[in-house]
């Protein structure tokens, strides 16, 4: 294309231009094939052009595609909010679904949803929402407000809320030079002492991603840390949102990454995979526990959004969900996870540039450090993350960049994060093309004077 008039995320940057998908592969106009190695933006979990998505997508087209939410509800919308209660239930018994068109919308929906449910029990101060630094949780303002990623946040700091608080439970450099267990979950019960210096009369809920994605490239918190986060939430009667755009609907090797530590949430928001990219959808569940004073109330969630709960997309979410039970992939992503974290393990004892392996299930991380024993992350101006990000597509293997480090030092991280379908065959010619990649940029950065040890 000689011009653009499309608003690309770098407007000087030439991209691909893709011409189709097949499984865990796409190839561009060009005839290059790619290896999708972290599902787009984790979000294709079973893989392009899957027929059964297809098919469902074109019946429902037959019948309708669009109803407004506030005039119509859908048979598909109905069933979607079925399943999904069902696949979450825990303690409270159960979750209502308010279906929205993305992530930031689904969390900055459970922010209004939390402050709303103290309101409808009379209580108007509580307005406030806690976060953790090292987190994202959408681009909105409100979830920008919610997230701890210093870099999305700084050019609208002017406009957002200081809700991020406490430290995240980041084992590789723990803010307290501890270790687990001895360090006995030092940074969950961070949350008490920030809830004790500004008051628990303040604050409506707490958001969390369950394993930090974007912002911390696949972080994973040590046993019992949302036990200890739960019960403080609990404690000083403060709802707890778990943050499950990225983790939840299998991901992880569980449906909902939570599960991994036995918790449940009081309100869970939903994206990425839900849809596996086959149509814009995420949600919002809501427990009984938080429903309840609304529909004894006002009857009415104060939010709306024009696509919400429409027919197509719900029941393309539906056909997802089935895909992924009815070929066992929750079971796989778990298996065929921790094949893929033992070949990273692999490279990481081969280049000296990979500071730490992390994740579960089909969510791993890398960290790369300029020192693997001081762990000194590479400096900012050098991107080390883009230029993996780069070349590893130059080889035909697409990669997710994330953050990680030093905050206002530095750091680098990628997200590796195939889809679910990922055979462990095809995890081996991952692992292929990764190793030339970071072989590349082991050569690339020797060539700029940079040395790593």
């Amino acid at each position: 294309m000689d011009e653009t008039r499309l608003i690309k995320p770098l407007l000087d940057k030439d991209y691909p231009i893709i011409s189709h998908g097949d499984g865990i592969y796409l190839y561009d106009t060009n005839g290059k094939k790619y290896l999708d190695g972290s599902s787009g933006a984790i979000t294709a979990s079973i893989g392009h052009g899957v027929p059964e998505i297809i098919d469902e997508m074109e019946r429902q087209a037959k019948k309708i595609s669009f109803v407004y939410r506030s005039q119509f509800t859908s048979e598909p919308a109905e069933r979607l909010a079925s399943k999904l209660s069902d696949l979450a239930k825990g303690k409270y018994g159960g979750y209502w679904s308010f279906f929205v068109n993305s992530g930031s919308e689904a969390t900055e929906t459970a922010m209004k949803i939390a402050i709303q449910y103290w309101q409808e029990k009379g209580i108007k101060g509580k307005n406030k929402i806690l976060s953790r630094w090292m987190s994202y949780h959408g681009i909105t303002i409100g979830a920008l407000s919610m997230s701890g990623h210093s870099a999305r946040r700084a050019r609208f700091v002017s406009l957002l809320e200081d809700y991020p608080t406490i430290s995240p439970p980041y084992c590789f450099r723990c803010p307290y030079n501890a270790s687990y267990p001895s360090c006995n979950h030092m940074c969950a019960f961070e949350l008490e002492q920030a809830i004790n210096r500004i008051g628990e009369e303040h604050i409506a809920a707490f958001i969390a991603e369950p394993i930090i994605g974007a912002a911390g490239g696949a972080i994973v918190p040590p046993a019992g840390y949302y036990q200890v986060i739960k019960k403080i939430c609990e404690k000083h009667n403060i709802i707890f949102i778990a943050d499950e755009v990225m983790t939840g609907i299998g991901r992880t090797g569980k449906m909902f990454a939570l599960e991994h530590w036995d918790t449940n949430a009081d309100i869970i928001a939903l994206g990425k995979g839900m849809s596996a990219g086959y149509t814009p959808i995420a949600a919002t569940l809501v427990s009984e526990k938080v429903m309840e004073p609304i529909k004894a109330g006002s009857k009415l969630i104060m939010s709306g959004h024009t696509y919400s709960a429409n027919p197509q997309s719900a029941a393309v979410a539906l056909a997802v969900l089935e895909f992924i039970e009815k070929n066992s992939l929750v079971e796989a992503a778990e298996k065929n996870g921790e094949y893929l974290l033992l070949k990273l393990q692999d490279l990481q004892r081969k280049y000296p540039i990979i500071g730490e392996v992390r994740g579960k299930g089909m969510m791993c991380g890398i960290e790369l450090v300029s020192d693997m024993i001081t762990k000194f992350p590479f400096k900012k101006e050098l991107d080390v993350t883009g230029l993996l990000v780069s070349i590893a597509q130059s080889n035909g293997l697409l990669l997710y960049p994330a953050a990680a480090g030093i905050a206002g030092v530095g750091g680098d991280a990628i997200l590796v994060a195939p889809p679910l379908t990922t055979t462990t065959s095809q995890i081996d010619e991952l692992i292929h093309l990764l190793d030339k990649t970071l072989s590349d940029i082991d050569k690339e950065l020797q060539v700029t004077g940079v040395t790593i040890a």
